[in-house]
């Protein structure tokens, strides 16, 4: 009975989600404003009824009653977060909140099936997450002297990489991680200097985009991946390199750049074969993992069974073996998900990472400020390359790079630091709003004014169709002046 039961909330799991991604990209289809807080209001719902299905599903495997303490937290966070948002910061991206809250509810349910003591640990790492990152926004939107700490995070970026290259503890082949102490907790600083990182290009090519500068930037780009590299942690600098790519050509708009960069990172690719073994084993592994199956390809040869035994519609939680999957909580958390919620569920978690995506490109696009912009931006291209990396890696599209899926995967540092990178896009998305308000003001400030104007040299006032079209000429105006 408990089986049927469970295979009925599989496909319940899978509905609720299918119907929250459809919403990810029809919600501002509406055409009306109350038409898409009612689209958005449903999302919520949904993620309260994936959660409450999911753990329904868990406690009749378990009868564990820790089961459903977690499902009340979570909800309850998910209640918290909503309400919080709507009364601090009104004017935030209710879609880029909803798709938070649901990548980390698809990761505590997965974290809760592979293992229950780090699902709870997952969760308090995430109200700490998120109570730092409350004041973020305002920061963002309030403190003008960002754009000038420009060398700031340049050094401390650089700074930070080397306290962990000679301080780190090697995990998987690479220095990742810098513990407090035998048995204390460890920090990912890595996963801190991707904020700061692009903080720092962002401030670079918004005071210049000559030759001379921008190879002054790519030297301090440079030193960055390069420490990361000398840690081995290359999966990181991958995510580094891709930032600087995108953000040089956006600021100088000339395609040589990227094509340069590119052609280094393919020359590098090849050296970091030759240079360190565990880089050989993974690409050896990517191509062949059945040639040392126990040894090296053993990993990514499990989650292939995992994704394949998943099928379309996955086994049910705990009716599958996500556990035989190693790493399974971090690197292969979307291999262990495919398995048990299945391949179209898995599909669904990629759109909504897609819609992210894009949420960030239109909040950058809608900037009139080049380093607001370029921070949007540059944000964007980490969150998007840490997910194909990771996706890519699990189906055996690419070789494995050790990068966790931002908000699903197990991890202190990346989910914090992930929720103050969705804490400092909603500040740019508040500030594109205060942007925008001021715009429409300045418009009918010198729509009065002309009228003024005219009013005192002709002797009448413009009517409403003159006055329309005066402000559509003065729209065009404003946004020529806003290109850069």
């Amino acid at each position: 009975m408990i089986s049927i039961i469970v295979t009925l909330t599989k496909y319940m799991i899978l509905l609720l989600m299918l119907l929250y991604t459809f919403l990810c990209f029809t919600v501002f289809n509406k055409k009306t404003e109350k038409g898409r807080k009612k689209a958005l209001r449903k999302q919520i719902v949904l993620i309260m009824f994936f959660l409450m299905t999911a753990f329904f599903a868990m406690f009749l495997q378990t009868k564990e009653i820790g089961m459903v303490i977690l499902f009340g937290e979570i909800t309850a966070y998910v209640i918290v977060v909503q309400i919080l948002y709507r009364l601090v910061y009104k004017k935030a991206s209710i879609l880029l909140l909803n798709n938070m809250c649901m990548l980390m509810s698809v990761g505590i349910v997965i974290l809760s099936r592979l293992n229950f003591g780090l699902a709870q640990r997952q969760f308090l790492l995430i109200t700490a997450g998120t109570g730092l990152s409350l004041l973020v926004p305002v920061i963002v939107r309030k403190v003008k002297l960002l754009k000038d700490l420009t060398w700031l995070y340049g050094g401390a970026g650089i700074c930070l990489l080397a306290a962990v290259l000679v301080l780190a503890q090697v995990s998987g082949g690479a220095k990742l991680s810098v513990g407090m102490g035998e048995g204390g907790p460890t920090f990912q600083l890595s996963e801190l200097v991707k904020i700061i990182y692009v903080f720092f290009l962002a401030g670079m090519l918004t005071r210049d985009t000559s030759f001379k500068h921008v190879a002054i930037t790519t030297v301090a780009a440079a030193a960055h991946v390069l420490i990361l590299v000398v840690s081995k942690d290359l999966g990181t600098a991958v995510v580094f390199f891709t930032a600087y790519l995108v953000l040089v050509y956006v600021a100088t708009k000339n395609p040589l750049y990227p094509l340069a960069g590119l052609s280094g990172g393919a020359l590098a690719s090849v050296g970091a074969y030759y240079l360190f073994s565990h880089v050989r084993v993974r690409v050896q592994a990517w191509r062949d993992p059945f040639y040392d199956y126990k040894v090296g390809g053993y990993q990514i040869a499990q989650a292939l069974f995992a994704i394949c035994a998943g099928g379309w519609f996955g086994t049910g939680l705990f009716e599958g073996s996500p556990t035989a999957i190693p790493v399974a909580t971090q690197d292969f958390a979307f291999a262990a998900i495919c398995e048990e919620l299945g391949g179209i569920f898995a599909i669904c978690v990629i759109l909504v990472c897609m819609s992210c995506f894009l949420m960030i490109v239109n909040i950058s696009m809608r900037l009139s400020k080049k380093f607001y912009k370029l921070i949007a931006l540059g944000l964007g291209a980490e969150y998007a390359i840490q997910v194909f990396l990771t996706v890519g890696g699990n189906i055996k599209f690419i070789p494995m790079t050790g990068i966790t899926l931002p908000l699903v995967s197990y991890g202190g540092s990346s989910m914090i630091c992930s929720i103050m990178m969705f804490a400092i896009i909603q500040g740019l998305y508040i500030l594109r709003d205060d942007e925008y308000e001021q715009r429409e003001q300045e418009k009918a400030q010198a729509v009065r004014k002309r009228n003024d104007t005219i009013r005192k040299t002709r002797g009448y006032s413009l009517n409403n169709e003159e006055e329309k079209s005066l402000e559509e000429k003065i729209s065009e105006q404003t946004e020529k002046s806003l290109n850069w």
